[in-house]
């Protein structure tokens, strides 16, 4: 009786502590950010993500003609990539982010039209114009079942106009600010309403920002004003969060941002040149303020940031196959070469975690640089691993988790090979596949434009060749077979659609060996 009494006691006691102990082992899940730049390459910062023979940044013109001092700031938070990869044009890339696949394997391998189906003449007939759909497996609709706040600002461009993909709440978002079926605002301006009338409507126009209409709001601004209240609330709510701030900035049309325009008007660039940086910087602010409304909220040390852009830079500097507006890097948005497919990447918790209460679920290396080869499929995984979400059983995701790489260190296990397939025309590249395997790169042409352009085949050693200067298609046959049959084992793999016969309209083009 004695006993019972003493451990009926003791359990009123011990109880609140045992409850307090729980609650306190069970770790805060993080707050996610992806801040996506629309059209923004590698070279349109001023931080270096570029190396010399050693692994120390190296600056190029390029980075002293843009003003980021908040990507400065993020970058020695954490680690920037200097060889992460996108598909070379935005749904594709967005798709990819949301699925955790490889375009090739989705299907969007285009950017989507809003209101027609722009396959090209002889694009593959089953390509998947319609984007996402409303039962698709999304990176957002999983943390919304897991308890998260799911938020989305800006550019969606997941689905066209009258298909279920165009709203982002059918896709996981429990909030949706500005986003639908477009890729370019038809106005950067508040005075302008960002394409709304009076009169006429754009097909272009900006969604769902009326209280900013008839003001002198640029849109970046306004985006990151909605995106820091809608955070706000979450914190309030007790809830953690994802943000996915997706800026229509840098995207055309080139609408100088007044703000910033004292700062280039003695560069020596072109008008349309000295209004993207405008966009630059504009972007830019933005991740400061958001950095800057963490830190207010208290909530900073248990944010993880990933800064990205979503395809190679389209600055008005020059043409899609030449060392221009990516340099030192060949090409740019659009195009096979590095300059379409590289952008920058940045992972970071948003302040350092001093309390080391956060941030040893995922450690991250702090002003390193990573060079092993990395791709936007991954952020899927690497997400969803850290929150401890599984993948539905029997989904494919073609993304590796970025947890090795992000310390810094080399990740042995992971693939070297990256596939960037884009069977379409017209663009600045047509009909397309380009295939990465360690420091070797082929493109495969599908339809030769003169006999004087190597055929069907580019061969690189980036390694040797990083700017794309030298095409060993001829010169070196033994790789390029090895690197096609890479290419073509790729393809199968993701179950790729591939361009017609432009004879028939029917017959499927696939690579042919050399």
């Amino acid at each position: 009786m004695k006993k019972s009494i003493i451990l009926a006691i003791a359990a009123v006691i011990l109880g609140p502590i045992a409850v307090l102990h729980s609650a306190e082992s069970k770790p805060t899940p993080p707050n996610i950010v992806v801040f996506l730049v629309d059209d923004m390459g590698i070279m349109d910062t001023s931080v270096p993500f570029l190396t010399d023979a050693a692994g120390a940044p190296k600056r190029y013109p390029l980075n002293s003609f843009y003003r980021t001092p908040n990507m400065a700031r993020l970058a020695a938070r954490g680690i920037r990539f200097n060889n992460f990869c996108a598909m070379s044009v935005c749904s594709p890339t967005r798709v990819s982010i949301m699925s955790g696949q490889n375009a090739a394997r989705h299907g969007t391998t285009n950017w989507i039209n809003p209101d027609k189906n722009n396959r090209g003449p002889f694009g593959p007939p089953q390509w998947n114009w319609e984007g996402l759909k409303k039962n698709d497996v999304t990176l957002p609709r999983l943390l919304e079942a897991a308890g998260y706040e799911t938020i989305h600002v800006g550019k969606a461009h997941f689905g066209p106009r009258k298909f279920s993909g165009a709203e982002p709440k059918n896709l996981g978002f429990d909030v949706n600010i500005a986003g639908c079926s477009i890729g370019a605002p038809a106005s950067y301006y508040g005075m302008n309403n960002y394409g709304n009338g009076p009169k006429r409507v754009s097909s272009h126009a900006v969604p769902n920002l009326e209280k900013y209409w008839g003001t002198e709001t640029f849109l970046s601004e306004a985006l990151t004003i909605e995106a820091k209240a809608q955070v706000s609330d979450a914190v309030r709510a007790n809830k953690p969060f994802y943000l996915y701030m997706a800026h229509y900035a840098v995207h055309a049309p080139f609408n100088s941002d007044p703000r910033f325009a004292a700062n280039y008007k003695d560069s020596g660039k072109p008008p349309r040149a000295q209004a993207f940086a405008t966009l630059i910087e504009g972007m830019d602010k933005s991740i400061g303020d958001i950095l800057d409304h963490l830190d207010a909220l208290g909530v900073a040390e248990n944010t993880l940031i990933f800064f990205l852009g979503d395809n190679g830079s389209d600055a008005p500097l020059g043409g899609p196959h030449v060392v221009a507006c990516a340099a030192p890097l060949r090409g740019k948005k659009g195009s096979h070469y590095e300059g379409g497919m590289r952008v920058p990447f940045i992972a970071a918790w948003a302040r350092a975690d001093k309390s080391n209460r956060y941030q040893n679920r995922l450690p991250i290396a702090v002003g390193a640089i990573q060079s092993q080869q990395a791709s936007v499929c991954d952020l899927f995984p690497t997400i969803l691993g850290l929150v401890d979400i599984p993948s539905p059983t029997g989904y494919v995701v073609d993304g590796a988790r970025l947890d090795t790489l992000l310390t810094g260190k080399p990740d042995n296990s992971r693939s070297e090979t990256f596939l960037m397939h884009y069977p379409h025309s017209p663009h600045r590249s047509n009909y397309f596949t380009c295939y990465r395997d360690g420091d070797w790169k082929v493109i495969y042409h599908y339809f030769p434009s003169k006999a004087s352009d190597n055929s069907h085949y580019q061969l690189y050693n980036l390694a040797n060749d990083p700017f794309e200067s030298t095409n060993l298609a001829t010169s070196e046959p033994d790789q390029l077979r090895r690197m096609m049959r890479g290419l073509i084992a790729s393809l199968e793999k993701h179950n790729a659609c591939y361009p017609v016969d432009k004879t028939d309209g029917i017959t499927p083009l696939k690579p042919i060996q050399p």
